[in-house]
């Protein structure tokens, strides 16, 4: 009887979890409500703080489990190792994180968006935490193509440039998808040409930007 209630319970805390992604990304942290997360998951309304406390550790703990189901789907080294060319790295950290943007099943954008919107602080840590050891590893990644040479400043310029691109395509395709009239919409890149496309065209254009960046780094310091 106590494993009956033990996977019962364990059931139900995942069911709140995926409720809670789907509200909280639909509406943010001010707008969902408990009640609305319970009813979606057929739980008790009391549920809620049974399993979490209260809504705020919920709406933390669903971004945590969104941001990792997104992390296990597609790994940001795009399962390329460390000891691979440092192009063919950039080119599998380029496509994870399209994948991600891209994915209607991933929730852990539409929840940031929400709440860049309009602010909690309430994933502040825990979105930091687990945002930047990522960015980390793409930084070292283009500081690897610009050389030991280059600024901090040229380093983080270069990933600005690169998360933009990728954050474009993220949005277009969102904008089509939840429009309602895309009938009137164009095709989004992702459905013209893939994302594998859209991945080696990023790279190349960003690569190209890299070694002339590279390039006058070293003549300005011979």
């Amino acid at each position: 009887m106590a494993s009956h209630n033990k996977k019962k319970s364990g059931s139900t805390r995942d069911s709140l979890l995926r409720a809670a992604c789907e509200v909280f990304a639909d509406k943010g942290f001010r707008y969902a409500t408990v009640a609305e997360i319970c009813e979606r998951a057929g739980a008790n309304i009391a549920a809620v703080n049974y399993h979490f406390g209260d809504k705020e550790t919920l709406y933390r703990q669903a971004w945590q489990m969104s941001f990792q189901e997104s992390m296990e789907k597609y790994p940001p080294d795009g399962g390329v190792g460390a000891d691979a060319p440092l192009e063919e790295q950039f080119y599998a950290h380029v496509l994870a994180m399209l994948q991600r943007g891209v994915d209607p099943d991933s929730f852990e954008f539409e929840i940031m968006l929400k709440e860049f919107a309009n602010p909690t602080g309430l994933l502040f840590e825990v979105v930091h935490q687990a945002i930047e050891p990522l960015r980390q590893r793409f930084l070292a990644l283009i500081r690897g193509l610009l050389g030991p040479q280059a600024t901090d400043q040229q380093v983080e310029m270069c990933l600005m440039s690169v998360r933009s691109q990728c954050f474009d395509v993220r949005h277009l395709a969102r904008h089509r998808r939840l429009t309602p009239w895309p009938e009137q919409i164009p095709p989004s890149l992702v459905d013209a040409v893939g994302l594998e496309a859209i991945a080696d065209h990023i790279v190349r254009f960003s690569l190209a930007g890299i070694r002339d960046i590279r390039d006058r780094i070293q003549t300005e310091n011979r």
